[in-house]
């Protein structure tokens, strides 16, 4: 613990910038690692979600994703669920320069209602294609629409808020119970962000499949500026892995995954934050930059359209290549932004780790 004047003390915190990882005395070929991440009754080709943004993730990028080998979730409280084609929406907000101007047309656009028919459909669509289904919803809308969810017949259910946890306080009668949500639900949940041990456990002890790391540390998010609040990743992510293996002698031997979310933009910042603790990472920044990408060139996360207190900004990125290469490459840009299955691949290789769940072991430093 710091000081930090004569009433207030502080525990010093690491983000994934201030970490490195440690080569170990062994190689070995890539061709000897595996990526395989299984969660609940299904395995990923790797352990690589793409993030519930409108700027990344359409019915048909989150099929693509899929058929790539990871799991793309919808945003469910987004513009394909508003809007039967808001293809002519997406043309409109990638002409809008001006950030006041964008951000107050999102807000407009955004007010339109989410229809339960829209869910149903774009949830069918993906399912269609025989790719893994996945929704996400914020906590204050999750009730009312999970039957409709859970009836579309997803794989996942994602309940992903700025900061979620198991006790909310409220006078109203509708507040999320989320151990009996759980519960109710015959679909597993990942929730989160969460970014402390003891938040992370009692998550862990609602019953939820996965958990979320991080807030307000992604490319598109202003979340510290406006809020104040930010947990560096690093520290993060221990300590909830910490909460992982103490929930697992609690319940008997229950493991909940971990899954980092925020400010791993590049394939190095998945090695750490896999070396830290997380079974798997969800990714948004990365795959905005694809030639695919919904957003036309920019990107942006929920909050930014937020209709009080926007607490997100458009960001503006070039295309960097295909859907493909961003998540296997081969890469033409060398800053990580691209193979992004290839760099942790190549990371773990050079460790001489041969699966994700031996390499959340590595020796780390501190820079």
């Amino acid at each position: 613990m710091y000081d930090i004047g004569r009433s207030k003390r502080a525990t010093r915190a690491y983000g994934l910038d201030d970490v490195s990882i440690v080569p170990s005395r062994r190689t070995r070929d890539t061709d000897q690692v595996s990526l395989d991440w299984r969660i609940d009754a299904l395995t990923f080709d790797f352990p690589i979600m793409a993030a519930p943004m409108d700027s990344v993730m359409s019915p048909r990028t989150a099929i693509e994703f899929g058929r790539l080998g990871g799991l793309g979730v919808l945003n469910l409280e987004g513009l394909w669920t508003r809007y039967e084609d808001p293809s002519g929406l997406l043309e409109e907000l990638a002409g809008i320069d001006d950030p006041l101007a964008a951000t107050h047309r999102m807000q407009e656009i955004y007010a339109e209602p989410i229809k339960k028919e829209l869910i149903t459909e774009r949830m069918s669509q993906i399912r269609a294609a025989g790719v893994p289904v996945a929704g996400s919803l914020s906590p204050k809308n999750a009730s009312q629409f999970a039957d409709v969810v859970e009836k579309a017949g997803v794989d996942f259910f994602v309940i992903r808020g700025t900061t979620v946890s198991a006790e909310h306080v409220s006078d109203r009668s509708d507040v999320l119970d989320l151990r009996k949500f759980i519960y109710d639900l015959d679909v597993p949940v990942i929730v989160g962000g969460c970014a402390t041990y003891q938040t992370a456990l009692h998550l862990m002890r609602t019953g939820a499949a996965g958990v979320l790391v991080g807030f307000g540390g992604g490319a598109a998010h202003t979340t510290r500026q406006v809020l104040g609040i930010e947990v560096p990743m690093a520290s993060a992510i221990a300590d909830v892995a910490e909460a992982r293996r103490d929930y697992m002698d609690e319940s008997g031997g229950r493991y909940v995954h971990v899954i980092a979310d925020g400010s791993v933009g590049r394939s190095g910042d998945i090695a750490k934050a896999i070396a830290c603790g997380a079974d798997a990472v969800m990714v948004g920044s990365p795959l905005a930059r694809a030639k695919e990408a919904p957003g036309q060139g920019w990107h942006w996360g929920s909050e930014a359209w937020h209709g009080t207190l926007p607490r997100g900004e458009r960001v503006r990125f070039d295309s960097v290549g295909t859907l493909a290469e961003v998540v296997n490459g081969p890469s033409r840009i060398p800053d990580g932004t691209m193979n992004l299955v290839g760099g942790l691949r190549q990371s773990m290789a050079t460790t001489g780790y041969s699966d994700v769940k031996s390499f959340q072991r590595i020796e780390l430093i501190l820079h």
